[in-house]
């Protein structure tokens, strides 16, 4: 007898009833095992008893933000490398930036289509399954230590903490270290975008991400006008 797939874990925080409600029947046609919270302080709870593969979070709650959430699992062992997805009826750039920089795997603007974040969904998904998929489990340059199997970084053998996808642009700039990856292959290949797709996105991350490997971050090269290269020392 041939083992079936287990469906992936989806947990949607949202203080909206009729949102998650909606979500959940849409997730759960996809083939998606779905948890709901409704009040914010529960979150954390409920991540660590549902397990989920992925937490749709939104922005604006009573008592708690979605902002102070993500960050609260970010701060979490267990739960800290589960890729998080942000609902937020705040749509400009400087509410999106925030988003990443509190450790959100990408966001989604309300109204929002639920077929477009079921994509959403598959596609960071898709990435996080990559970044634990990988053939060569470890990867070392520059002090920094990556066990792909594990998802976990060391840098000068402290541990740091990065989301699912600042880990998959870690690994692709170091796999192709010493060569310019400009911004539209960063984006095809760390987030599956298509050309046009602004490139914000990324010098965020980025940013995030020289701020996680600290003294290592020299090793990151900005490229004017083209993109990223990560150097090795000599």
């Amino acid at each position: 007898m041939v083992a079936t797939e287990q469906p992936k874990r989806i947990l949607v925080v949202d203080d909206e009833v009729d949102v998650t409600e909606l979500l959940s029947y849409n997730l759960r046609k996809q083939g998606f095992e779905v948890e709901s919270v409704n009040e914010p302080r529960f979150a954390l709870e409920t991540v660590r008893v549902f397990r989920p593969d992925l937490i749709v979070l939104d922005v604006m709650m009573p008592e708690l933000s979605g902002i102070q959430v993500c960050r609260m699992i970010r701060q979490d062992e267990s739960a800290r490398a589960i890729p998080i997805i942000f609902l937020s009826a705040k749509t400009e750039e400087g509410d999106r930036i925030e988003g990443f920089e509190s450790g959100a795997d990408d966001y989604v603007c309300k109204p929002f289509s639920p077929k477009e974040l079921i994509l959403r969904i598959i596609a960071v998904l898709k990435r996080a399954g990559e970044s634990s998929e990988e053939e060569d489990g470890r990867l070392e340059l520059n002090g920094i230590r990556m066990d792909v199997e594990r998802h976990l970084v060391e840098v000068r053998q402290a541990p740091i903490v990065l989301t699912a996808t600042e880990f998959k642009l870690l690994k692709h700039l170091m796999q192709e270290h010493g060569k310019v990856q400009t911004r539209e292959a960063l984006l095809q290949k760390v987030w599956n975008y298509e050309d046009g797709v602004e490139t914000r996105t990324l010098d965020t991350h980025m940013r995030r991400l020289r701020e996680k490997l600290g003294d290592e971050a020299s090793w990151l090269e900005t490229v004017r006008g083209v993109g990223y290269r990560m150097v090795k020392s000599r």
